[in-house]
């Protein structure tokens, strides 16, 4: 028998955590953080505890209430017996949070499969942000946590498109796609039933639409019996936008002014970094990064095929910010920090400022109080490229933003490019790839899906469908 059943990304997304069964092999396609979901119940001042272990999410319902697939440490911290792995592997379709985070919890010997360019930003993660209790995907730190005890390695297998591996009864060829983030890979399973086609998180409008086409076309070649879809934006039909535009309209905005620009995006959105990186060389400037994103470029760089710059590139500047004493000292900065404090290009606010004519600064929001080191007249721009706000915190947030530009005279612009298909592009996709049912998830919207396409089934949380 072939089974699927969905633990999150149901009626809602991100949190991704689908368990495909076939004879005895069970494998979870993501794992991912459910951020609705957990910001039902939680905030910055009320977090599930890490000294009752998996206990607080499985209570609130953050991750499944099912055997074999815990960590033993976070068990027994929540009185509960260690058990053995009933997991075969973890497929991981991409290295953003509401996909991935959630491994963190996972035992240790269940194997999980990634792009190698998502190891690399696990790794960068890792190094830029530190350990927390909710992202330790790579390794983690057993609780509770003593002093002088190492982390313990997961087991990571990595992929390229091209390969093809095996997981129990399960052939598995995953397949490029494209997203807002490197090593973006959707999944064509071969059961004993038939494919089962994933498609991980996508689009048709980006920079390399055509790894999105090759998926299409590998998984129509195979005539699937269930496609799983993601539906983020299938309630916006139709809607103008690519990196070129966004390269169109922000190059305007920093060849027309002599004053400082910030971009602020989401450094792992790659694309989105080479676009404002040209914006900058183009019009004779420095694209300054903050101290903590170097570790984004000094990993990525491994992988050849990205073609993101390198730290030492002459357009680029490490943004070096105030920490501990406020006098700069190497001691005030965290020791993987450290090896970036040396590079001939790395500037304070100080020297930003001294600069501002020559520089597109990539910080957002929870940057801000550089803004008072920086000491700027008015007349500076604020590039905003990435998603508007899409609930009442987000809008919260927007607001202060807000504040600080007017009280900094800062004019506000927004160019972004979605990584996620429309409406449009997702029925398209669908449509040729013509599978036997379709299961839309990571979607507040699935019965769109329904009115336009045939043997849509509207997913229960925890229901399992046989294949």
């Amino acid at each position: 028998m072939t089974s699927l059943t969905f633990y999150g990304g149901v009626n809602e997304i991100g949190g991704n955590k689908i368990l495909l069964e076939d004879k005895d092999t069970r494998v979870f396609l993501d794992f991912g953080k459910g951020f609705t979901r957990r910001a039902k119940y939680f905030e910055n001042y009320i977090n599930p505890r890490v000294t009752n272990g998996i206990t607080d999410f499985l209570t609130m319902g953050l991750v499944p209430n099912i055997s074999g697939i815990y960590r033993d440490d976070l068990l027994e911290l929540g009185g509960k017996k260690a058990e053995e792995p009933e997991i075969d592997a973890v497929l991981l379709s991409h290295a953003h949070s509401d996909h991935a985070d959630y491994i963190s919890f996972l035992n240790e010997k269940i194997p999980v499969y990634m792009g190698k360019a998502s190891e690399l930003i696990l790794k960068a993660l890792a190094d830029r942000a530190g350990r927390t209790f909710e992202r330790e995907v790579l390794d983690y730190s057993p609780k509770p946590y003593k002093y002088g005890v190492k982390p313990i390695e997961r087991d990571i297998r990595t992929f390229r498109t091209g390969d093809k591996f095996t997981v129990g009864s399960l052939e598995v060829e995953p397949i490029h796609v494209d997203h807002s983030i490197p090593g973006a890979y959707g999944f064509i399973i071969h059961t004993s039933e038939g494919p089962v086609v994933y498609t991980g998180d996508l689009r048709l409008h980006g920079t390399h639409s055509q790894m999105t086409w090759d998926f299409v076309e590998k998984a129509t070649e195979v005539k699937p019996i269930a496609m799983i879809t993601e539906g983020t934006r299938i309630d916006i039909p139709e809607k103008k936008e690519s990196e070129e535009t966004v390269f169109r309209d922000s190059y305007k905005i920093v060849s027309n002014t002599n004053r400082l620009v910030l971009a602020d995006f989401n450094f792992k959105d790659i694309d989105r970094l080479r676009t404002f990186y040209d914006i900058a060389k183009r019009s004779g400037r420095k694209l300054v990064i903050k101290l903590s994103d170097a570790h984004f470029l000094k990993h990525l760089e491994e992988d050849q095929h990205l073609d993101i710059p390198k730290l030492d590139d002459e357009h680029i500047a490490l943004y070096l910010p105030k920490r501990k004493s406020g006098k700069y000292d190497d001691k005030d900065y965290a020791e993987k920090e450290r090896q970036f404090l040396n590079l001939n290009n790395v500037w304070t606010a100080n020297e930003i400022a001294q600069h501002e004519a020559n520089s597109v600064c990539c910080i957002g929001f929870y940057s801000f109080t550089s803004l008072i080191d920086m000491n700027l007249d008015s007349g500076a721009h604020y590039i905003h490229s990435a998603s508007e706000p899409y609930n009442e915190e987000q809008e919260i947030s927007q607001e202060r933003v807000d504040s600080w530009l007017e009280h900094f005279g800062m004019t506000r612009h927004q160019s972004h490019c979605s990584g996620h298909a429309t409406g449009m592009d997702l029925l398209e996709i669908v449509k040729n790839i013509a599978p036997k049912s379709i299961y839309p998830i990571h979607t507040e919207h699935p019965e769109i899906y329904q009115k336009s396409v045939e043997n849509t089934i509207l997913i229960k949380e925890g229901a399992q469908y046989s294949l």
